[in-house]
C-alpha cells in the first residue's frame, strides 16, 4: 500500500474518476434513460475525454480514430459473418442440421444433441438470430419426446451463449481481439478448448439440475412449430457442414502454422493467407453461396437479396461495437489504460482476473455482453501490449467470460428466453440467469490455470 500511494499523483486519481464517471454515464443512459448503447457510448467517450481534461480536438480525433480502426477490423467481419448465418437459415442448413442430429438422438443422448445443434449453429450466427431459430426447435423436440423442456432447453442456449461470449467471428470476442491486438486464430482455438467443457457443465449436466428446479415450464402452444416443409428443397448435412465449418478449419490451421512453421516457410505464408479471418469468412460466404444456395434453389437473384437482407440487422451492432472502439481509444490516449495497468501490477493482479472482473461489472450494470466486452478490452488493452499471443488470447476469453455473468433484467436475452418459455422471472432467473452465471464462472476457472500451461 505504501509504494502504491507514493507513486499515485493528483493526475491519476483525475483519470480513474474520470473513468468512474464515463462507465457511470453510460449505465445510466443505457438502463436508465433506455437510450441506444451506441449514442451512450458515443456521449460516454466525450465525458471521459472532457473529465480527464482531453484537449477537444484530441478528444474527437481520438474516438473517430477508435471508431475507424474498429469498424475497418471488426465490422466487416462481422458483415461477412451475419451472411453466413443467412445463407445457413434460408437455404434450409439449418435445418439440415437440427433434424440430422436430433433424427440420430434419442433418450439419454437429446440434451447433448441439442448443445451439439446449438453450436453447430451458433459458430456463424449471432445470439439472437441462432436464439430465434433454435427455440422453436426445443419447444417441438420437447412436445413430441415428453422431455422436461428445461432438460432440453437449457442445453440450446448454453451452446449459443458460450460461443456467443468465447468464440470469434462472434462480435464480442473479435473486438476484444481487435482492442487487445490478439491473434483471432489463436484466441478460436482456445475458445473451444475452454468452451466445449464449459458448454458440458452449463449445458447438459445443469439442464438436469434446471428441470428439478423449474420442472413445471410450459411454453406458449402457440409459439410450439410443426415441421409443415420437410420435402422443400436442401443441402445436404456433409455440404452443410462443410461451409460452417470452413472458416473454423482455416483459421486453425493459421494458428498451428504460426506456431509451428518458420515465418520464411511457404506453406505458413499462404496459410497465413488464408486463415485470416477476413479471407476465411469471405471463403466461407463464397462456398455457401454454391454449397447451400443451388440446392435450395436459390437463383443468383434470391441469393442477393438473401445477403442484402443480412444485412440490416447487424447495423446495430456494427454501431456499437465502433462506438465502444472509440470508447476504447479515448481511454488509451486520456493515459486511463496506464494506470490502470500501474494498479494492477501493485495490487499483484492477474491481468485475467482483472479483466474478468471489469467485464462483469459492466454486464451487471448494463445487461449487454457486447458493451461489457467492448468497454473492458478497452479499459485493460495496455495490460496486453507486453503479453505473449497466447496470453493476449486468453485475456480476451477472460473478457467474454465476465460480459456472460448473471444475465437479469436489463438483458434483451433474459426477456427473449421467457417469453418462449413461458417462464416467470423469478424461474428465468433459477435457470437462464443461473446458466450465464455458470458458463462465466466455469469459463475463467479454466482460463486462469490454463494461462499457467501455456
Amino acid at each position: 500500500m505504501t509504494t502504491l500511494a507514493a507513486a499515485w499523483t493528483g493526475h491519476d486519481t483525475r483519470l480513474i474518476i474520470a473513468t468512474v464517471v464515463a462507465i457511470a454515464v453510460i449505465v445510466v443512459l443505457i438502463t436508465k434513460v433506455k437510450l441506444h448503447p451506441f449514442l451512450s457510448l458515443v456521449l460516454g467517450s466525450l465525458v471521459l475525454g472532457l473529465t480527464a481534461g482531453m484537449p477537444v480536438d484530441k478528444l474527437l480525433k481520438s474516438f473517430t480514430n477508435g471508431v475507424g480502426s474498429t469498424v475497418a477490423s471488426v465490422g466487416i467481419l462481422i458483415a461477412l459473418g451475419a451472411m453466413l448465418g443467412k445463407l445457413l437459415a434460408d437455404s434450409g442448413g439449418a435445418d439440415q442440421i437440427v433434424d440430422t442430429v436430433l433424427g440420430k438422438a434419442r433418450g439419454a443422448a437429446l440434451p447433448w444433441a441439442m448443445a451439439l445443434v446449438a453450436a453447430l449453429i451458433g459458430l456463424p450466427m449471432f445470439f439472437e438470430i441462432g436464439l430465434v431459430m433454435l427455440i422453436p426447435v426445443v419447444l417441438l423436440a420437447a412436445k413430441r419426446t415428453g422431455k422436461p423442456l428445461m432438460l432440453l432447453g437449457i442445453p440450446a442456449v448454453a451452446g449459443l451463449s458460450v460461443l456467443h461470449g468465447l468464440v470469434p467471428p462472434h462480435p464480442g470476442p473479435l473486438a476484444a481481439a481487435g482492442a487487445l491486438n490478439a491473434n483471432v486464430g489463436v484466441t478460436l482455438a482456445f475458445g473451444l478448448l475452454v468452451g466445449i467443457p464449459t458448454l458440458v457443465i452449463a449445458g447438459p449436466l445443469f439442464g438436469k439440475v434446471a428441470a428439478r428446479l423449474v420442472p413445471d415450464a410450459q411454453p406458449p402452444e402457440r409459439l410450439i412449430p410443426e415441421r409443415a416443409d420437410t420435402d422443400k428443397p436442401r443441402p445436404s448435412f456433409a455440404a452443410t457442414l462443410t461451409t460452417v465449418l470452413l472458416p473454423v478449419v482455416l483459421m486453425l490451421a493459421k494458428a498451428l502454422s504460426d506456431i509451428l512453421l518458420g515465418k520464411e516457410n511457404q506453406a505458413r505464408k499462404i496459410l497465413d493467407f488464408v486463415g485470416d479471418p477476413l479471407i476465411a469468412l469471405l471463403a466461407a460466404v463464397l462456398v455457401g453461396m454454391v454449397l447451400l444456395g443451388r440446392p435450395a434453389g436459390l437463383d443468383r437473384a434470391r441469393l442477393s437479396t438473401v445477403l442484402a437482407d443480412s444485412l440490416g440487422p447487424i447495423a446495430g451492432i456494427i454501431l456499437i461495437v465502433g462506438a465502444g472502439g472509440g470508447f476504447k481509444q479515448t481511454l488509451v490516449d486520456a493515459g486511463v489504460g496506464d494506470v490502470i495497468t500501474g494498479l494492477a501490477k501493485d495490487a499483484n493482479l492477474s491481468p485475467l482476473l482483472l479483466g474478468w472482473l471489469v467485464a462483469v461489472a459492466i454486464r451487471l450494470a448494463t445487461g449487454s455482453a457486447t458493451v461489457a466486452t467492448v468497454s473492458a478490452a478497452g479499459i485493460v488493452a495496455p495490460l496486453a501490449a507486453t503479453m505473449d499471443p497466447s496470453h493476449s488470447a486468453l485475456l480476451v476469453l477472460a473478457i467474454g467470460a465476465g460480459s456472460l455473468f448473471f444475465s437479469h433484467v436489463n438483458d434483451a436475452g433474459f426477456w427473449l428466453v421467457k417469453e418462449y418459455f413461458g417462464l416467470s422471472v423469478g424461474q428465468t432467473l433459477k435457470s437462464w440467469s443461473v446458466m450465464e452465471t455458470l458458463i462465466s464462472v466455469v469459463a475463467i476457472a479454466l482460463i486462469l490455470p490454463l494461462s499457467l500451461l501455456v
